[in-house]
């Protein structure tokens, strides 16, 4: 079986990293979604990088490969990859984390453990709760079953597409929402200013998780924008360039500080 990164043909599937000469006042960690690629928030990356930002878009374990592989990684290692390309952007004035569905959970988990590091936080449709009906699937199936039907891919646009698995790790799954256990209970302890990115139309994330992020933070500045033409992967989809041209003004906005 050939892996996600040999389909791909796109060495940055692998990662992507920039750097500016002499380096930017503001860095922004940009982290992909579960069973996804860095090569689903490329486009947001770079609209990060073409306004000055120095940039680090890691691989997280587990992912690029076979969801096999991705079973055998879980939140822990998914943290901690996320935490390794943060300490990759110390040094700068301003770190702003952005991350899309299970991204935007790290995201907000770093906000929480690194406060002092951690600036500001933009998340796109960030996937901290299911439905419960979904959520009684997994705890259940998951632990007998190695996988189900593909969750990436929820796409408005007929012409667009990501590059994921096509079969759910229900193992990784599991260890998943295990980790947003964590991050819904210390919700408080997200401060910093917070972007949340939503698509009125989310067949993967409900609105209901976004809601519990933005009742359950502590932060002073908190602003929430809604696309209507998106559906779950909301940085390849049809409202794309607003969400960049949104994500930007607001880093922009709290680098100026």
């Amino acid at each position: 079986m050939s892996t996600l990164a040999e389909r791909a043909g796109d060495d940055r599937v692998h990662g992507h990293r920039s750097r500016a000469l002499p380096p930017a006042r503001t860095g922004v960690l940009v982290l992909h979604g579960f069973t996804g690629t860095p090569l689903s928030v490329l486009a947001w990356a770079q609209a990060f990088e073409a306004a000055g930002c120095d940039v680090e878009v890691p691989l997280l374990p587990g992912h690029a490969s076979t969801p096999a592989d991705c079973d055998r990684t879980g939140w822990a290692d998914w943290l901690a990859a996320a935490e390794r390309a943060l300490e990759a952007l110390d040094g700068h004035e301003r770190v702003v984390v952005a991350g899309l569905s299970m991204g935007g959970a790290l995201a907000l988990r770093l906000a929480q453990l690194h406060p002092l590091r951690v600036h500001a936080v933009v998340v796109a449709n960030p996937a901290v709760a299911l439905h419960p009906a979904k959520a009684l699937a997994v705890a259940t199936l998951g632990r007998v079953l190695p996988s189900w039907p593909a969750i990436a891919g929820d796409l408005a646009d007929p012409g667009a597409s990501v590059l994921a698995y096509d079969r759910t790790p229900l193992r990784a799954l599991v260890s998943q929402t295990g980790g947003w256990r964590e991050v819904r209970r210390e919700l408080h302890r997200v401060t910093q200013p917070l972007l949340v990115l939503r698509s009125r139309t989310d067949h993967v994330v409900p609105a209901s998780s976004s809601r519990r992020v933005l009742a359950g933070v502590s932060s002073r500045e908190v602003a929430e924008v809604v696309y209507d033409a998106s559906f779950h992967e909301l940085t390849s989809d049809v409202d794309a360039p607003a969400v960049f041209a949104d994500s930007v003004a607001f880093v922009r906005r709290v680098s100026s500080r």
